[in-house]
């Protein structure tokens, strides 16, 4: 079988713009009937419809969600995961295998290689394949992609489309999408830490191995009778004071968890769409951030932007000037920003250069000015916000292009500019 791009090439946000988003029996699962803020994919005649973004679902309540909050909405804003035509998520319903086949091939930026005709058109030696061609035939890519880059077992004989995806299935594939597959056969002799561990087949010990190591997975603490879901607990409970529960179905809440800690350990793209740096403008509509390299980069944000600061959902105000953050676009414009380090609060700031532009603001009162100045050889430019009540000194108060300037403020806001004669 011929290969594919190696599964560590991660361009899932890279093809945001064509993703076929995950929506479980109403949204991936249906073929002909996109949902607005479901999926777009190909329907088998050549046609896809446009996707559209949604972060804000109707019944997913941070507070309530709070342990899967964070991971639904990162995967949604990569065109992974997301909702029903109703603009709900529904966290609770359980996931199928194909689904979360699916799920992983897009999650590894394979979406577009799964969704060649070469691929879509395979036939593979399953019991079951012509069940799914019938049934899911836009899968099929997917299910040829998934088998070339080895999520499925050699001895596999049946894909059970339709079949729940249980815990210990979930564990083993995201293990296989990691590449960890030798490690797990090295640790098959694993003592697991649970009540149940005699439920694990033999053969399958040393990925619920690998999988609580990078802690993909963990458990269930028993408490008396009642068993308490802590998968996103830091929770070191007694050893056989958990449970693992293999067969248990996994939910949409659940997999998004998994899948969101499968892609925080997998190496970064170069080609990936989403930036990440420290915010420098916040005005117009638009945010500039800089990157490790010194660049920087300006975009516009979306009216409906999506913000996490301080691990809560946040308005477009609460972000400052020195945060660092991850952005994510779509469409060419921020639709996710998700404050990773928090702006130091009064940081001072002293700068000077030559002045290469400013901009004004509605009330005609200066916004950003950006300065050019030598770094080490080399003419950069860097861009300021103004505070609306900077002090302007030297000139007359008259600001111009190519004057020499010493700004200074805080937490890189500009309140007091010095036009040198």
């Amino acid at each position: 079988m011929k290969q594919t791009q190696p599964i560590w090439k991660k361009t899932a946000a890279a093809t945001l713009a064509l993703s076929m988003l995950v929506g479980g029996a109403t949204g991936v699962m249906a073929s002909a009937k996109s949902s607005k803020h479901g999926s777009e994919h190909n329907n088998g005649k050549g046609k896809a419809k446009k996707v559209e973004i949604n972060l804000n679902f109707g019944d997913l309540n941070q507070n309530e969600w709070k342990w899967a909050y964070d991971h639904i909405i990162r995967l949604a804003a990569q065109g992974v995961f997301n909702g029903y035509e109703d603009g709900d998520f529904k966290p609770r319903n359980n996931i199928t295998r194909i689904e979360a086949l699916v799920a992983a091939v897009r999650l590894l930026g394979l979406k577009e290689e799964a969704e060649k005709p070469e691929n879509m058109n395979a036939k593979l030696n399953f019991k079951d394949f012509d069940q799914l061609k019938k049934k899911y035939g836009w899968a099929v890519g997917y299910v040829t992609v998934a088998l070339e880059n080895d999520l499925f077992s050699e001895t596999e004989t049946s894909i059970q489309a339709d079949k729940p995806a249980t815990r210990l299935w979930a564990s083993v594939l995201l293990v296989k999408a990691l590449k960890l597959e030798a490690e797990a056969k090295t640790k098959m002799d694993t003592v697991l830490p649970f009540r149940d561990a005699k439920q694990i087949p033999a053969g399958s010990v040393g990925y619920v191995a690998v999988a609580l190591e990078k802690n993909l997975i963990t458990g269930y603490t028993v408490t008396g009778s009642d068993d308490h879901d802590s998968d996103d607990d830091d929770n070191d409970s007694n050893s056989f004071d958990r449970i693992f529960l293999p067969n248990k179905p996994v939910t949409r809440a659940e997999l998004a968890a998994l899948l969101d800690r499968v892609d925080q350990q997998l190496p970064d793209d170069k080609n990936a769409q989403a930036i990440t740096g420290t915010i420098q403008v916040i005005a117009n509509g638009s945010i500039t951030v800089k990157k490790a390299d010194n660049t920087t980069v300006s975009v516009p944000v979306d009216a409906n932007v999506f913000i996490f600061r301080k691990d809560v959902k946040a308005p477009l105000s609460a972000l400052q000037v020195g945060d660092e953050a991850l952005v994510r676009t779509f469409q060419g414009k921020a639709v996710f920003i998700e404050v990773t380090k928090p702006a130091a609060s009064a940081v001072q700031l002293t700068d000077s250069g030559k002045v290469s532009s400013f901009t004004l603001n509605a009330q005609g009162k200066i916004a950003t000015i950006s300065i050019t100045k030598d770094v080490n050889g080399t003419q950069q430019v860097i861009i300021y916000n103004v505070d609306a009540n900077v002090a302007i000194t030297g000139n007359n108060g008259v600001l111009s292009p190519n004057l020499n300037v010493i700004v200074k403020g805080e937490n890189n806001v500009v309140k007091s500019i010095e036009i040198q004669a």
